[in-house]
């Protein structure tokens, strides 16, 4: 992971260039690219150092703050987003942050871990689990689009206050799968992650307490603020300039939300997953991308929704059917393959075909929600 490292240490030079290309009017799609090129750094910091103050919590505390900060990006680049009224581009984040772990993540990592291994195996058991939970998110989330479609002059307002109930009640089985996997059925996880190096595990947020490693503590809790500070910065001019970047770069808001928002809020997590595969610890990196589409479909989602009740700035489940389509098609396919505790190479790349396919019906679709 040293190159990586070295990689993401130079992009964080693109966070002074986009701020100086805000304020010396360099053009819109300038700021636009810099700004998210400078978000992605700034994602794998505030991983390394929710790890690092996890280290010292402890297994329980260190286990809720990791399934807490999984996706901070993300959740904040959405907060910046709904604050702007961009309600369309946040739900189309969503989608495509579920859509992108479960085909991009998951197909390169099987891909490129079957091209080096001949089958790779992970716990069918957690496959099985993790299945079931996100076919009760594709429900939670289809059912305030069908009814808004199956009831004649139903308004806004009811479609809101059916989506908070839905969130309130996704937030409560998010809170129960971490009591299940941290808490009643350990033993399950313990399984697949027993033979893991310390630094693999370190490098998906999941390593154990170590009670001989140094922390300090101080020092990581101050580089998580400044990490978060500096993502809702960036994300505050990658907001401004979105509208007027995507139309001069020839992209709609759906693409933009759908593929561009989760592959620059996850890049480092995406290849750490992708590198654990190819060192034959499939666990591990299915453990990384079903796991983060959990969280942003039972938590991110439902967060988002009641933060826009906050803000008055109205957010639903009520989602463009085309995406419900693509995430609906994205969890079937993932769940067929993962199901049988095994991969190759070919599941890998039927993975990718179902993202590549997708990407060009989002990048085609005419679609354009939430802007002004």
């Amino acid at each position: 992971m040293l190159n990586l490292k070295n990689v993401l240490s130079v992009l964080l030079l693109f966070i002074p260039v986009s701020i100086a290309a805000h304020f010396l009017h360099w053009g819109e799609a300038v700021v636009f690219i810099t700004a998210c090129l400078g978000i992605i750094p700034l994602a794998a910091w505030m991983g390394t150092a929710t790890e690092e103050i996890a280290v010292v919590l402890g297994p329980s505390l260190g286990g809720l703050l990791n399934a807490t900060f999984g996706n901070a990006t993300e959740l904040i680049i959405a907060l910046v987003a709904l604050k702007a009224g961009l309600v369309g581009v946040v739900k189309a984040s969503i989608t495509g942050s579920i859509i992108s772990n479960l085909l991009l993540v998951m197909g390169f990592s099987m891909l490129l871990g079957g091209l080096r291994y001949k089958e790779q195996e992970f716990q069918p058991v957690i496959a099985r689990v993790n299945a079931s939970s996100m076919n009760l998110a594709v429900i939670a989330i289809l059912v305030p689009t069908a009814v808004n479609y199956t009831s004649s002059g139903i308004d806004e307002v009811t479609i809101q206050r059916l989506s908070a109930g839905v969130a309130i009640v996704l937030i409560l089985v998010y809170g129960l799968t971490l009591l299940f996997s941290m808490k009643t059925h350990t033993y399950l996880y313990d399984v697949g992650l027993a033979e893991m190096e310390p630094e693999e595990l370190a490098e998906a947020n999941l390593a154990p307490d170590e009670g001989g490693k140094k922390v300090n503590l101080p020092l990581w809790i101050g580089v998580l603020l400044l990490a978060t500070l500096a993502v809702a910065v960036e994300s505050e001019l990658l907001v401004d300039s979105l509208e007027v970047a995507t139309s001069q770069l020839g992209l709609t808001a759906l693409f933009t939300g759908v593929i561009l928002v989760p592959i620059i809020g996850n890049a480092a997590e995406h290849a750490t997953a992708v590198t654990v595969a190819m060192k034959n610890k499939m666990d591990l990196s299915v453990s990384v991308a079903v796991g983060s589409s959990l969280q942003i479909a039972l938590f991110v989602a439902p967060v988002l929704v009641l933060a826009g009740w906050v803000m008055g700035q109205p957010m639903d489940l009520n989602f463009n059917p085309f995406e419900l389509v693509a995430v609906s098609v994205s969890v079937l396919i993932a769940n067929s393959i993962s199901s049988d505790g095994s991969s190759n190479w070919l599941e890998g790349t039927l993975l990718l075909a179902a993202y590549t396919v997708l990407g060009l019906a989002f990048y085609f679709h005419p679609a354009i929600q939430g802007i002004g």
